[in-house]
């Protein structure tokens, strides 16, 4: 049995915060504002997991009006989503993710994104993919005053 999820997120770029996508902190002048560490990359692989299993979402998951939940680092929110697919007989079979991002330039740090967040949901690196697109100065985005991300992961039972 398979199902797929998918996910979305967007926060607006600020000062005098770290820039954290994909569990890695990315040098930048600028970071992510959220309640947690607003990293959009991790936040949108979150709903897509909780969606493929029928779980909710992120905001249902992880409210952001929880205190226990500020400045958090948002790799907590994808150990404990895994956990609760995994108790459902669940597993992640591959994830495909757009990071759109007018700046920082993302495309020097694809790879490791990837080969992280294939370590993260115990993946091989060939199930996981990163694409960077810019928002071509349209928009939010395209004004680099925000940063987004799409996810589409597919999940397995046996």
């Amino acid at each position: 049995m398979f199902r797929v999820g998918i996910g979305h997120d967007t926060h607006r770029l600020g000062p005098d915060r770290p820039l954290i996508l994909g569990g890695l902190r990315i040098e930048h002048s600028r970071g992510l504002i959220g309640h947690s560490d607003a990293d959009v990359v991790l936040h949108a692989l979150t709903d897509a997991l909780l969606g493929a299993a029928g779980l909710g979402d992120i905001g249902d998951a992880y409210p952001d009006t929880d205190p226990r939940f500020k400045d958090c680092d948002s790799r907590l929110f994808i150990t404990e989503t895994l956990a609760k697919l995994n108790e459902r007989g669940w597993s992640v079979v591959n994830v495909d993710l757009t990071i759109f991002a007018q700046e920082p330039k993302l495309g020097p740090i694809k790879q490791r994104m990837r080969a992280h967040l294939a370590a993260m949901l115990g993946l091989s690196v060939d199930a996981v993919n990163v694409k960077a697109k810019t928002g071509e100065k349209v928009g939010a985005i395209g004004r680099a005053e925000a940063i987004g991300c799409h996810v589409v992961v597919l999940i397995a039972r046996e």
